[in-house]
């Protein structure tokens, strides 16, 4: 990182900063314990974990055209960010103090509005902090970092807290609780640096006399500028399945292996090992798309995704038919653990940069917004779809074998795109 400028290092940092929301209240430690509160209250855990995720990524995918059409104007950006950067660390606070499961429901859904709103923003700001030449290495280091630190220094720290908290006096409940102020402090604290120092360099100027008008008519001339561009428009559209695939992996895996009665403290050690294994794969991905190009690399990601799926679908119907044990389905858990950390932080991280060489710099916010909607209302039909399959059969190995026809849209809309930049 020696030849970085500080507003790419300073970048960087905020992935650094919100991955410990992800790993913590998205991935590992919240959904368990929502699971286990609304299990107490005689409610499917994660049925109704998979209609809270619909709900706040409907909510921001609603508004990400009309927030990134309103941020591009000059000095709006930045503002937007610091807004739901709040609105994220004051709603995971408030999951921190409430112990009904509907108010933990609720904590959650706002909170994740205000994460992945943020998100929308600081992606955007890629085009401002780098160049075209270098986004993919420093999109990739973006998400390495976020691995190595944000997901995992809080991570094993709230792992300790639960695995041996008793010995302090520190019930599991109470450890939960603390992780969730300890995601706050290192998420809002490590986002001063990019609230600090980050500048909005490209823009479009600012109408106050014409805000609203303004605001809709670029969002119509973005729309007409992306139905135009058949490379960006079939490459959103890919991006729309393949990556609602990878979101619901990342929002249902936890809450799948506790409904399959895996163990809590074994499945939060394997997706550690993730967290571990991302960090190295997610900047190996940044240096084999520059030999093979972006586009051959987030396929095979695809294809990784894919078997994952199937050997998911495998463990649940050996749970379910009695042929596995809990404790062979855990073992598999691991090993699925494994092959997402070596795409995971890859297909994210190119596919944000690969957008980014796509777009005009002084609307990226717009563009990004788009790009957001498609990336969001995936979210909403890949955990509800989990959820609507899982409740009508009964079953959640069939739900898992669901999101494998989200991956396989995505690589044939991929391999159909016309050609543009590799």
């Amino acid at each position: 990182m020696k030849d970085m400028t500080k507003a790419e290092k300073d970048w960087i940092l905020y992935d650094w900063a919100n991955s410990a929301y992800a790993t913590i209240m998205i991935a590992a430690i919240f959904p368990i314990y929502f699971a286990e509160t609304a299990a107490v209250a005689g409610q499917s855990g994660d049925v109704w974990w998979g209609f809270g995720t619909s709900a706040s990524t409907f909510a921001v995918a609603a508004l990400a055209p009309i927030l990134g059409a309103v941020a591009d104007f000059r000095g709006m950006k930045k503002r937007l960010f610091n807004i739901f950067l709040i609105l994220g660390l004051t709603f995971t606070l408030f999951s921190a103090f409430v112990d009904d499961w509907k108010c933990l429901l609720i904590g959650y859904i706002v909170s994740n509005i205000g994460w992945a709103a943020s998100l929308l923003f600081y992606d955007s700001f890629l085009t401002d902090v780098t160049t075209r030449e270098r986004m993919d290495r420093i999109s990739a280091w973006g998400y390495g970092m976020g691995y190595i630190g944000g997901s995992t220094i809080p991570f094993i720290a709230s792992i300790l807290l639960i695995m041996f908290g008793d010995s302090i006096g520190i019930d599991s409940k109470s450890a939960v609780k603390i992780s969730l102020v300890l995601t706050v402090l290192w998420w809002g604290g490590f986002s001063i640096p990019f609230i600090r120092n980050s500048r909005q360099v490209h823009y479009v100027e600012f109408p106050p006399a014409a805000l609203v008008r303004t605001t809709f008519r670029n969002i119509g001339d973005t729309i007409r500028d992306i139905a135009r561009n058949k490379a960006i428009l079939f490459f959103m559209a890919a991006y729309f399945f393949y990556i609602d695939g990878v979101n619901t992996v990342i929002h249902m895996a936890t809450s799948y292996g506790a409904t399959l009665g895996l163990s809590g403290s074994g499945m939060i050690l394997a997706l550690l090992v993730t967290q571990l294994v991302a960090f190295p794969f997610a900047i190996l991905f940044a240096r084999l798309a520059k030999r093979f190009g972006s586009i051959r690399i987030i396929l095979f990601a695809i294809l990784v995704y894919f078997f994952i799926c199937i050997i998911g679908f495998g463990m649940g119907y050996g749970i379910e038919k009695e042929f596995l044990t809990t404790d062979q389905a855990l073992m598999i858990f691991w090993l699925l653990a494994i092959l997402v950390g070596t795409c995971q932080g890859g297909i994210q991280a190119l596919s944000r940069s690969y957008f980014g060489k796509l777009i005009p710099p002084e609307k990226s916010n717009e563009y990004f917004g788009f790009f957001d909607i498609f990336g969001k209302f995936a979210a909403i039909i890949g955990p509800g779809l989990y959820a609507a399959i899982a409740s009508a059969t009964g079953r959640s190995s069939y739900a898992m074998a669901s999101i494998i026809l989200l991956f396989s849209i995505g690589g044939v809309l991929l391999l159909l795109r016309p050609k543009s930049v590799s």
